[in-house]
C-alpha cells in the first residue's frame, strides 16, 4: 500500500500569523485523513494475510525546519508519527511500514507552487542538494517505495527514507 497523495497547500501559510485555518483543513483533510483511512482499510486485508508493506509519502521537511507552509509541514510530520505506530501495531501481524520523505522532485505541485518550469525546478532542486552531478526525479522517488515495497525489505520497518542528495545537511 502506497500512500502518495498530498497537497501542499497555500503559500501564504510560510508564517503562522498567515496561515488561514481552513487551508490547514484542507491540507489535513488530503494528506492525512486520506492516508489514514486507506491505511486503515489495507491493514484489515493485510492483517488477515500476515503479511504486507506499507509505505506514506513523507517529505523532507521532516528531517529540516522553515522551508514549506505550517499546514504542509504539520501534514508531513503526522504521517511520519503514524507510520512509526503503526510499526509497532502491525509488525507483529508481519507487516512492515515506512516513509519516503523526497525533496525537490520536479511534480506539477512543485512548478505551480514556486511559479516554475520543470527545468529551472531541477536546476533548483540541484542547486540545494549536496549530492552534485545527478537530478532527483519521480522515478528516484518510484525506486525508492519499489524497494520498500519488495521481499527485499522485509526486515526495514520504521524507516523515513531521505531522498533528497544531502539537502537536509545543508539546511540544518
Amino acid at each position: 500500500m502506497f500512500n502518495n497523495a498530498g497537497i501542499m497547500g497555500q503559500l501564504a501559510g510560510m508564517q503562522i500569523v498567515t496561515t488561514d485555518g481552513q487551508d490547514l483543513a484542507k491540507v489535513l483533510e488530503v494528506n492525512v485523513r486520506g492516508a489514514f483511512h486507506c491505511t486503515k482499510h489495507a491493514a484489515r486485508v493485510m492483517t488477515g494475510e500476515k503479511r504486507g508493506a506499507i509505505i506514506f509519502t513523507a517529505n523532507s521537511v521532516t528531517t529540516t525546519f522553515g522551508n514549506a507552509p505550517h499546514a504542509y509541514t504539520t501534514s508531513k510530520h503526522v504521517l511520519a508519527g503514524l507510520m512509526k505506530n503503526l510499526t509497532v501495531e502491525l509488525g507483529g501481524y508481519g507487516i512492515w511500514v515506512n516513509s519516503i520523505s523526497p525533496d525537490g522532485v520536479t511534480t506539477p505541485m512543485a512548478m505551480n507552487a514556486l511559479g516554475l518550469d520543470r527545468r529551472a525546478v531541477q536546476k533548483l532542486g540541484s542547486q540545494w542538494a549536496s549530492l552534485k552531478g545527478t537530478v532527483l526525479d519521480e522515478n528516484d522517488v518510484a525506486e525508492a517505495a519499489l524497494y520498500l515495497a519488495s521481499d527485499e525489505s522485509k526486515f526495514v520497518s520504521e524507516l523515513n527514507l531521505v531522498v533528497d542528495g544531502g539537502y537536509n545537511l545543508k539546511s540544518a
